[in-house]
């Protein structure tokens, strides 16, 4: 059985936000986050060579032993090649960045022909990997120059895995928030374009446009199930991704669209202070999680506005249930046999911690109707950081 991999159930801290705001989607995020901005980012992608829908697995024997209707895995460690959803939002960002700023259709760019203004415009952002991977693989594409700056603890894999694709990376000694500061006043000083996934006051357009090529995974998995999903488990670094699936479900499905239960490591639960303060909130990373995409002490403010209207619960978890869960996911014994990287364990472990609670399982109405979708957000792009991680090869 799925749970014998863990010798007990993963404990979590927990926050309950206010009551999510009902009915159709308010005029307010929409004109923060509208849904042309998403339609045209679905309809862009799926034009790229390559692309095809992410499997969505069917968890029927982790479902089983929580006593939940379903548990369905949107798995995005293939997406593009890449390795995590990030491909669909770094990328996305930089093509229309350039199309936007050069006036050049979109199509152009990304068949390389935009010539010598678009080979010579230079894309940067700050990464834990996934990121700028994405972002660094949208400037091979559309063949401009990309400079990536990498936080000092990300393993040497992601930075060879990044050069691949032909980045300059700047390696910095110091956590990913610094990173992020650090990338935004040298390209401010360069007159470089930031491609970053965070938004702060002043920069909202480009994270805008990020977030909008993350919708497409909504349209995915709604058009691969028979009924929506009642509960979105989903982690969150910046919230990025959370904010952009909440507002594609409620722009899809409205007053019938799922509970949404936010994700954070307990080392960076900058959502959590967030929930609890009732404003966006910054955290010292003191120690970082081995969920590398999570180790981020402060949210995107366009993130929060969406969060903080549509998530019901905030959730942060410990390390030392990742490696039994990607263990779990790896042997098939949840219902499909996975390759999940380490950030990608925060959704199944908060759904199997929360699932064991009775306090939470009856606070989130998880009971035997109910039907999980979980987003597996990366595969595994470090080989042997995940065998030490795991103790099983991958």
């Amino acid at each position: 059985m799925p749970l014998l991999h863990f010798r007990q159930p993963p404990r979590v801290s927990t926050h309950v936000a206010s009551v999510p705001m009902p009915g159709a989607y308010p005029e307010r995020l929409a004109a923060l986050f509208p849904r042309e901005l998403s339609d045209s980012a679905i309809e862009e992608i799926r034009q790229w060579p390559g692309y095809a829908p992410t499997p969505l697995h069917d968890l029927d024997r982790l479902a089983a032993a929580l006593g939940l209707a379903a548990v369905h895995y949107k798995d995005e460690g293939e997406r593009f090649g890449i390795g995590s959803f990030k491909a669909l939002g770094g990328a996305y960002g930089v093509i229309r960045v350039l199309s936007d700023r050069l006036g050049i259709p979109t199509a152009e760019i990304r068949a390389g022909r935009g010539g010598e203004r678009v080979r010579a415009f230079t894309v940067t952002c700050a990464t834990d990997g996934n990121h700028g991977l994405a972002v660094a693989w949208g400037a091979r594409m559309a063949g401009c120059r990309c400079r990536i700056w990498l936080p000092a603890r990300v393993p040497a894999a992601w930075e060879e895995a990044i050069r691949a694709l032909g980045a300059e990376v700047v390696r910095v000694e110091a956590g990913y928030d610094e990173a992020v500061q650090i990338c935004a006043e040298e390209s401010l000083k360069q007159g470089w374009q930031v491609v970053s996934d965070t938004s702060w006051e002043g920069y909202l357009q480009v994270p805008r446009l990020v977030m909008a090529g993350y919708t497409l995974i909504v349209r995915e998995v709604l058009e691969a199930l028979e009924e929506p999903p009642t509960h979105l488990f989903v982690q969150a670094g910046v919230g990025g991704l959370a904010a952009a699936l909440a507002a594609r479900l409620w722009m899809e499905l409205g007053e019938a669209r799922p509970r949404l239960v936010i994700v954070e490591s307990e080392h960076a639960a900058c959502l959590v202070a967030s929930a609890r303060r009732g404003r966006p909130t910054p955290v010292r990373v003191r120690h970082e999680t081995v969920m590398g995409g999570l180790s981020c002490g402060a949210p995107s403010v366009i993130a929060w506005e969406i969060l903080r209207r549509s998530a019901s619960h905030f959730l942060s978890v410990p390390d030392a249930p990742v490696a039994p869960t990607l263990r779990m996911l790896a042997s098939g014994s949840a219902g499909a046999a996975i390759k999940a990287g380490e950030t990608a364990a925060a959704g199944p472990l908060a759904l199997i911690a929360a699932a064991c609670n009775q306090r939470l399982r009856e606070a989130m109405a998880l009971d035997g109707d109910s039907r999980v979708l979980l987003i597996g957000t990366e595969g595994i792009i470090d080989p042997e950081g995940w065998r030490a991680l795991t103790g099983v090869s991958p």
